[in-house]
């Protein structure tokens, strides 16, 4: 664990917005924010330090822990391509992925040589379609709490463009490889791809990412700077918001390159890494 340096011990008094991630961060294997880390943030909002989540959940499968935290700010899902105020309804942002990307990326995620590797998702109006129900999709429901709509061919759901594109699969060498190769034929310009855990590779918009959200909400609704802000993320889906914050803490269980970019890093998620976060910076 790194030792917090005098200059984030003195930013730690300016910060009045932190945002968290979920999965990782959080949450642990309960799938449910224990009572340290729940406690933890209560306080620091007792302290007038506001909250907000920002994920790569869906919207309607982060509305329980916005509300279990009691988070009166927008909520940030889909990488921050979707957020919305739970307390107006108010949609803030909404940005999706063309239509003709989609049906790119599903041509390609059908090839004979990865069709039967991965579980592909498409995600449109804040609903879950598959192709099919596989193994992966079921345990990724049922941690989600949403009820995925089998569709057999995705062209057939693509009316409307969708909010994000997963692919699963329980082969990590599958997904960096699928990462890698469509980097190449993407640029970033063009699509904004990453991955949330180290069986998700994620597609979104280009301008979607964690970071331009959180910069969204600070600067243009509460009129802050990002040395106000601090954030907490254990995931490659998290780098551009803990680059972006004037103090951003990586867990323990993070990857060593998200590690790498943080001012300093918690413990893991299952040893209540944020709840330690929050106490040593803002308590």
């Amino acid at each position: 664990m790194q030792k917090a340096s005098t200059d984030n011990q003195a930013a730690a008094k300016d910060i009045k917005l932190l945002v968290l991630d979920i999965d990782g961060t959080i949450a642990g294997h309960s799938n449910t924010i224990s009572e340290p880390v729940k406690q933890a943030i209560l306080a620091a909002q007792a302290r007038g330090i506001q909250v907000a989540i920002a994920t790569g959940r869906m919207y309607r499968s982060a509305l329980c822990f916005h509300q279990d935290i009691g988070s009166t700010l927008p909520l940030m899902a889909y990488q921050g391509a979707w957020i919305q105020d739970p307390n107006t309804q108010k949609i803030h942002r909404h940005w999706v992925v063309s239509r003709e990307i989609a049906h790119q990326l599903l041509d390609y995620f059908e090839k004979p040589e990865l069709r039967s590797l991965l579980s592909v998702h498409f995600y449109i109006n804040d609903r879950l379609y598959v192709r099919e129900l596989t193994k992966e999709t079921k345990i990724y429901a049922e941690r989600s709490g949403v009820i995925p709509i089998p569709v057999g061919d995705l062209r057939q759901a693509l009316t409307n463009e969708p909010t994000k594109i997963l692919a699963l699969s329980d082969d990590i060498d599958v997904i960096d490889k699928l990462l890698g190769n469509l980097r190449c034929q993407y640029t970033p310009a063009e699509l904004y791809l990453t991955t949330s855990v180290a069986t998700f590779f994620e597609a979104t918009n280009a301008s979607v990412n964690k970071g331009t959200a959180v910069r969204y909400l600070a600067e243009e609704l509460l009129g802050l700077e990002l040395a106000n802000v601090m954030a907490i993320g254990d995931n490659f889906n998290d780098l551009e918001m803990l680059e972006y914050v004037g103090l951003g803490v990586a867990m323990g269980n993070a990857p060593t390159g998200v590690q790498a970019i943080a001012k300093w890093v918690a413990p893991s998620v299952e040893q209540d890494g944020a709840a330690v976060a929050i106490e040593k910076f803002l308590l």
